[in-house]
């Protein structure tokens, strides 16, 4: 018997409760990842929603930004959904100077695209990878993908604006939302990120 991969969720700042309770009702192995150390415990990350500045500042101040990038390098399955999208992107658009994304996803990600906390909305967004249901997706201060490099896999996208807006990608081990599947009872995003963690594995 196979046994159960560990999944991490990076918990400097954001929503980690909300992860490690969607990924303890999976078949796998939920815990907290606050340094280097346990992050070399994990099979996979979870880099949750919440202000993807403060977690970029913390993550630098706790000496974890490196460990982060190298295991983004070394193959490590990630998900980001939220800010976590913007961590993982390795163009960032309307953030601040300071702000240094983890990169790996070749995609230029505009932070705050969606408008300001007022504009959040929920919305069913077709999201074929999971099935022919579409999912409800919570958007918070959301941002969206404007472009992606080759490597990139378009999961998703939602009309706004002049146009449609990706809202989720894919490369390789790494997937990326922009929206909260965590906030919600369907849990398909991250069986499926599950699942890519359990090949790896």
């Amino acid at each position: 018997m196979v046994s159960a991969p560990t999944i991490g969720v990076l918990a400097l700042q954001g929503d980690v409760r909300e992860h490690l309770r969607v990924l303890t009702s999976l078949d796998v192995r939920a815990v907290p990842v606050k340094d280097a150390a346990a992050l070399t415990g994990v099979d996979g990350l979870v880099l949750p929603g919440g202000e993807s500045t403060t977690i970029s500042m913390l993550a630098i101040r706790w000496g974890l930004m490196e460990p982060l990038r190298a295991a983004v390098r070394g193959g490590m399955p990630v998900f980001g959904s939220c800010a976590g999208m913007i961590l993982l992107a390795d163009t960032v658009l309307d953030g601040r100077a300071d702000q240094e994304p983890i990169g790996g996803l070749d995609m230029v990600v505009r932070r705050n695209a969606f408008g300001r906390q007022v504009d959040s909305f929920e919305a069913d967004v077709e999201f074929p990878a999971l099935g022919d249901e579409p999912i409800r997706a919570v958007f918070i201060r959301a941002p969206w993908v404007e472009s992606v490099g080759p490597s990139v896999e378009v999961l998703a996208s939602v009309p706004a604006g002049s146009g449609d807006r990706i809202v989720a990608v894919r490369a390789g081990g790494l997937l990326a939302t922009s929206f909260h599947p965590e906030l919600t009872g369907d849990h398909r995003v991250h069986a499926l990120f599950a699942d890519i963690v359990r090949r790896v594995a």
